[in-house]
């Protein structure tokens, strides 16, 4: 359990802190910024700048140690450059504290050595084909991912473009310190000769705010639940699973249905869309939706409850069977008409669509004129929404609805099969601030 000081902590760092630009931790120059005390590894190895690079070495004891940021870092995208002697033992250490353990990615290039495994006062995870990425006598390019709560820490990472380990914590794990300080390691006692070093340059770093999959926790039915991160976040469940609470159809009372955990659009009916008791105007809104063959639906936001279109009087994120829609209909779909898209203003940058019948995941973002939409993982765009085009004799953002309803659109077009042609769950809104 999370004390009330950590929780309030987690609660205020996650209403200031939002996806930082890349800022470099290493001026190529000096150590400034850097400390070699204040981990649980502290040391003595020899540090110095040559070349525009950060240089470790044993001291002429045979000691190593660790050189770490001056400040801790949670939820980071740590990107550098990594040249090593051969042999040379070295590792990039995260939430390095006097209490509590953190995690080493291992740099160990020498016989028996891995690199790329996930250490902690022993392997928590071996990599022995990760020296297979490795550029001997090179710079690698290495790019670590750090998300998630105390004993739910995910590391990520990538070796030159490619990934080397991705390893989260089991659920017992304990004793793991929520935040700390990155460091660098001179490992020391090898036999590695007196002069052999590690050298380390670009170090660059993006903080980023609390994901939602460290904010979540599913069970085995895929049905999510709130970290205490979550909960201290602030998300608010929409839709219960057993009902339509909160919910009702518009135009129309019939085309919707619960069944085990999910809202089914049904093919007879005749409600338009099922919108929420409740309006938003500043949210982050999370769903899973699938689809079925020939699916034609969307996601309603800030519908106007006065009338008309939601689409245009809101906007409407667009859901479509991208995989048959044009085949089957001879049709050819406007960029602004694939799943993600904005409907009638953006098109969606990449393709993130997983196949049908398979769960994907909206992750959406509306705070004043900004409009930010992932799926799946992939951001598909994060656009001012007075800055984008709609079609003629539409209503321009500035003129829509500051707030409304969230819906979901039953727009069901002949040919498909079956009672059902797509389903929602887990749908969670959290308010934000503009």
């Amino acid at each position: 359990m999370l004390s009330p000081i950590l929780l309030a902590f987690l609660a205020t760092s996650a209403a200031e802190t939002r996806i930082t630009e890349p800022v470099s931790i290493f001026d190529g120059k000096s150590l400034a910024g850097w400390v070699t005390r204040g981990g649980r590894y502290d040391g003595n190895a020899e540090w110095t700048v040559e070349d525009g690079a950060l240089v470790g070495r044993q001291n002429a004891k045979r000691e190593g140690g660790l050189i770490y940021t001056a400040r801790p870092y949670t939820e980071f995208l740590l990107t550098l450059e990594c040249k090593l002697d051969r042999p040379f033992d070295s590792g990039i250490f995260l939430r390095m504290a006097p209490k509590g353990k953190g995690a080493q990615v291992t740099l160990d290039y020498r016989d028996g050595g891995e690199i790329g495994a996930i250490y902690s006062d022993g392997f928590l995870k071996h990599n022995p084909d990760g020296i297979k990425l490795w550029k001997h006598d090179e710079w690698n390019k290495v790019v670590v991912r750090s998300t998630g709560l105390a004993g739910q820490l995910r590391v990520v990472v990538h070796l030159n473009d490619a990934l080397l380990v991705d390893y989260t914590l089991p659920e017992d794990a304990s004793d793991f310190a929520p935040t700390g300080l990155i460091g660098l390691q001179v490992h020391g006692d090898r036999d590695d000769p007196a002069q052999n070093a590690c050298r380390f340059r670009n170090i660059m770093i993006t903080e980023l705010s609390p994901t939602q999959v460290d904010e979540f926790v599913a069970d085995s039915r895929g049905r999510l639940a709130r970290t205490p991160w979550g909960n201290a976040r602030g998300w608010k469940l929409l839709f219960d699973g057993r009902s339509l609470a909160g919910w009702k159809p518009a135009e129309g009372t019939t085309g919707f249905e619960v069944r085990t955990d999910e809202i089914a659009l049904l093919t007879q009916g005749d409600s338009t869309h099922l919108c929420t008791n409740d309006d938003f105007k500043d949210f982050a809104l999370r769903l899973d939706f699938k689809l079925a063959a020939m699916t034609n639906s969307g996601l309603f936001l800030r519908g106007d409850r006065a009338g008309g279109d939601p689409a245009w009087t809101g906007c409407e994120i667009q859901i479509i069977d991208d995989f048959n829609w044009e085949e089957r209909t001879k049709t050819k779909l406007k960029p602004w008409q694939f799943t993600g898209s904005l409907y009638g203003s953006v098109a969606p940058q990449a393709k993130a669509l997983k196949p049908l019948g398979e769960w994907n995941t909206f992750e959406i973002e509306y705070a004043g004129t900004r409009l930010k939409t992932v799926l799946n993982g992939v951001e598909l765009y994060d656009v001012d929404t007075t800055t984008v085009s709609v079609p003629e004799g539409r209503l321009p953002f500035a003129r829509r609805s500051a707030g409304g309803f969230i819906g979901l659109q039953r727009h069901a077009p002949e040919g498909i099969e079956g009672e059902a042609y797509a389903w929602f769950r887990n749908i969670w809104v959290r308010p934000l601030n503009p």
